[in-house]
């Protein structure tokens, strides 16, 4: 008996100690003008999967996800539930890209028999752990994009990527709220008690003008020679502040989020905050606490310094004093933005317009997705690119149009954008007659269209605020030497007024209904009901009346 338990204490001590799993934790703070604060926390860890496979002991990697990529054969998953929208012509580009509202794609393996049912039951899973309204895709919301998107993990060579295995689907019309941070939170190692995970109050979160919350998980080699893979869990927050509601130019960690770090977290193998002094030399700020370490990062061609702090045991808190309080605004336009909006007018008809601008000295090439309801029949000969006067011709042109109340329309465009110009893709659509079972209870309020999705490679990536959008850390995006970057650019959601009936008519005429009938009821009721009586009249007064029943009264106690 003393040597068996002697034997677990081992066994456990071995697990404890393990290095299977490593989990670091950072955080961005770049000053995006003289407004606004970007704030990105980056939490990742990675896992090298044992051969038993999930069913063994993960010492900080989450078992739930593990779980449901195993159960659903997942190769590659990434989740984005947003607040708000991200200002690309005044902020650049964030860290990750996300749409308004919900968004899920994911990678199958190939070995996956029935990937509609798979995807069916991986998004009511993940309703469930999120508190998301991921229940509400299904076939009818769901494209497969051929040239948008790319695994970012490992693939196996000698496989032909197969866009079949691949799920899209977006939710413009969901509200991210506490409900959806809690259990986000709890998928982190500490849980949200130590490290930087205890800046996520949120109370302080939803009060700013852009939040994203984001899930990231993908496959990546655990040697240099990729002889075995593992796991990589990205847990992304992404935070604008504005200085106009924190009431003051000058922030810090407590403005920002109520407290400092209290403590660092045990798990973690590095826990560190990155602050961006590129506007330091227009808008002069001086930093609460001297940094640790000052890194040169050389990215794209551009060098950029960022003050580094390792967190300690202590309680830590860093700010910023401005050193001048005139506010200088730098309007520097990013390489590549984009827009959306609706044309025409009544309920008939209308249009979809989305305008593409290329800053570059150069041609681009772009990749635009648009994932449009079934609702609004499109017309693909409609379809016109225009640069200026001039027609463009798409290099690639994938369309595969919806069914009604079965498969919305999935749209896929590779152009080739002169540079210095913007493009205009136009698209006419009508209007469809729903059934009254298919309007929400808010009918009124309108109809969402997604976010459009741009896609390019970016040969010099100027206005990146962090790391590239392939999934790297920020430590590793440092020194970069590559010579392009891949950008997404998610544009506004739209909101159409389909042709409502009015749904308070039901009301009036169960009003008017009911108020005939009870007049025409009461009447004959009565007449056919009531009896007339002769009465025969009583001519004495009311004092004779009193005395009457008072005699009587008495006579009644003298018996």
């Amino acid at each position: 008996m003393h040597y068996a338990f002697i034997l677990l204490l081992f066994t456990f001590i071995e697990i404890c100690i393990s290095e299977e799993d490593v989990f670091t934790e950072e955080l961005l703070i770049k000053p995006l003008n003289a407004d606004n604060v970007y704030t990105h926390f980056h939490f990742t860890t990675k896992w090298n999967v044992p051969d038993s496979g999930f069913s063994s002991h993960s010492r900080i990697f989450p078992r739930i996800l593990g779980e449901i990529i195993e159960r659903y054969n997942v190769q590659e998953l990434h989740i984005g539930l947003t607040n708000g929208l991200w200002r690309y012509e005044k902020w650049g580009y964030p860290v990750v890209s996300a749409s308004p509202g919900g968004e899920i794609w994911t990678w199958f393996k190939p070995d996956t028999k029935d990937v509609d049912k798979n995807w069916k039951e991986l998004t009511n899973s993940l309703s469930g752990l999120l508190c998301a309204s991921f229940n509400f895709i299904d076939s009818t919301n769901t494209i497969s994009p051929e040239f948008s998107f790319r695994p970012q993990g490992i693939i196996d060579n000698s496989e032909k990527v197969n866009s079949s295995y691949l799920k899209y689907s977006s939710l413009p019309r969901e509200i991210v709220c506490t409900e959806n941070l809690t259990p986000w939170k709890k998928l982190l190692p500490c849980n949200a008690k130590t490290g930087l995970g205890s800046l996520l109050n949120s109370g302080y979160i939803h009060n700013t003008r852009y939040h994203s919350l984001g899930l990231h998980l993908r496959r990546i080699c655990t040697d240099k020679y990729c002889s075995h893979t593992g796991l990589e869990l990205q847990q992304t927050i992404s935070l604008v502040y504005d200085s106009k509601t924190l009431g003051t130019r000058n922030w810090s960690l407590i403005k920002f989020f109520g407290q400092g770090i209290l403590n660092s977290c045990d798990l973690a193998e590095s826990s560190t905050i990155y602050i961006d002094n590129k506007m330091n030399s227009s808008n002069p700020f001086r930093l609460t606490l001297k940094p640790d370490e000052v890194i040169t990062s050389i990215r794209g061609g551009t060098v950029s310094e960022f003050a580094k702090y390792n967190v300690g045991k202590t309680i830590f808190s860093v700010g910023v004093d401005y050193l001048t309080q005139k506010e200088v605004t730098i309007n520097q336009l990013p390489v590549l933005y984009a827009h959306q909006y609706l044309s025409g007018y009544g309920k008939e008809n209308g249009g979809l317009v989305l305008k593409i601008t290329n800053n570059h000295w150069s041609e681009l090439d772009v990749v635009v997705l648009q994932n449009i309801p079934w609702y609004l029949q499109l017309y693909l000969h409609t379809l016109k690119i225009t640069v200026g006067d001039k027609m463009l011709k798409p290099i690639k042109l994938k369309f595969k149009p919806g069914k009604l109340r079965t498969r919305y329309h999935h749209l896929e465009i590779l152009l080739r954008i002169p540079a210095k110009s913007v493009a205009t893709v136009s698209l006419n659509f009508d209007y469809t007659f729903l059934k009254w079972q298919e309007y929400p209870p808010d009918a009124n309020h309108g109809f969402y269209i997604g976010s459009a999705i741009i896609s390019c490679y970016l040969p010099l990536a100027r206005d990146f605020v962090g790391l590239p959008q392939d999934g790297s850390m920020i430590r590793d995006s440092f020194n970069a030497s590559r010579s392009g970057y891949l950008v997404q650019i998610r544009t506004e959601t739209l909101i159409v007024t389909l042709p409502t009936p009015d749904f308070s008519m039901p009301y009036n005429v169960i009003c008017l209904a009911c108020t005939v009938v009870a007049l025409a009821f009461g009447p004959l009721h009565n007449i056919t009901t009531k009896r007339f009586i002769l009465k025969v009249k009583d001519d004495r007064t009311l004092l004779d009346k009193i005395k009457a029943k008072l005699g009587i009264n008495l006579k009644k106690k003298e018996d």
